[in-house]
C-alpha cells in the first residue's frame, strides 16, 4: 500500500514538472504598429457601438454590404481600408484590410 502511494505521488509530481516545461515553451508576439499608421486604427476604433446611419453620415455609404446573416444578424459592411461588422444595427468590431 505504501508504494502504491509513493508510486502516485511520484507519478503526480512528474505530470506537474511535465507540464512546467510545456508552459516555458510558450512565447508571446508583439506587435509593432507604425505611429503614421496608429491614427487610422483609432478612428476606425472609434466606430465601436455606433448604428448604421451615424456610421453612413461619418463614413458616407459603403462600397459594398453582405449579410445579414445568422441570428443575431451579423453584417459587414465594405470600405476602402477597412470592413465594419454589425449586430443587428450596432457596430461591433472594425478590421483594416490587408495590404501586402
Amino acid at each position: 500500500m505504501f508504494s502504491k502511494l509513493r508510486t502516485r505521488s511520484a507519478l503526480h509530481h512528474l505530470a506537474i514538472v511535465a507540464l512546467l516545461a510545456a508552459t516555458m515553451g510558450a512565447r508571446a508576439e508583439t506587435v509593432e504598429v507604425p505611429v503614421g499608421q496608429q491614427d487610422q486604427l483609432g478612428e476606425i476604433a472609434e466606430l465601436r457601438g455606433l448604428k448604421k446611419d451615424a456610421v453612413t453620415t461619418r463614413l458616407g455609404e459603403p462600397l459594398g454590404i453582405q449579410g445579414p446573416v445568422g441570428d443575431p444578424a451579423i453584417s459587414r459592411w465594405e470600405y476602402a481600408d477597412f470592413y465594419v461588422y454589425f449586430e443587428w444595427d450596432i457596430v461591433l468590431h472594425t478590421v483594416k484590410k490587408h495590404r501586402g
